[in-house]
């Protein structure tokens, strides 16, 4: 199976967390197929488990001790992204300068939230559009943790794309 796994806070100014040490603790923990997208902490990867929690836990306890760092990680899998796709959310909305098109996803599901939060097939993620021209993202961001916590990890509508995108490219 195809997997993604979001990391939180990556920074690519962090030479511990270049897309080419991030890939090398995967394949050291034996996850198949390893490549990473962007700068901003998105691995794919491929394996027999289904266990999404195990996953996680065993990727997050590696970070710091191969690269000395913490890092929320968030798996979903590639039917998951699929899923919320075939959605439509936005509802046709494109990601621009007015209008910034973003995914929260949640390690476990929020309580309360009902309105723009996609549970399909388990996706757990809030679906935002952020009006730039009234708000700034990193505001938002912050509103985001205050709200729900640090076990949530934000991305763009066109990455969760451009993950798909790769994944299926990798068939």
């Amino acid at each position: 199976m195809k997997y993604i796994a979001f990391l939180r806070g990556i920074g690519p100014s962090n030479p511990n967390m270049h897309g080419s040490k991030l890939k090398s603790v995967l394949e050291e923990l034996g996850f198949g197929n390893v490549q990473t997208l962007l700068s901003s902490g998105n691995v794919l990867f491929e394996t027999d488990s289904q266990d999404v929690t195990a996953m996680e836990s065993r990727i997050e306890e590696a970070w710091p001790v191969k690269l000395g760092f913490n890092s929320t990680t968030i798996i979903r899998s590639q039917a998951q992204l699929q899923a919320l796709v075939e959605c439509d959310p936005y509802e046709g909305a494109e990601h621009n300068r007015q209008s910034y098109l973003l995914v929260t996803f949640f390690k476990r599901r929020p309580a309360g939230l009902k309105e723009n939060y996609y549970e399909v097939k388990g996706v757990n993620a809030l679906c935002s559009v952020i009006d730039t021209t009234a708000a700034k993202t990193p505001d938002f961001m912050a509103k985001l943790e205050r709200q729900f916590g640090k076990d949530i990890t934000s991305r763009t509508w066109n990455t969760v794309l451009r993950v798909l995108k790769k994944m299926d490219l990798e068939r």
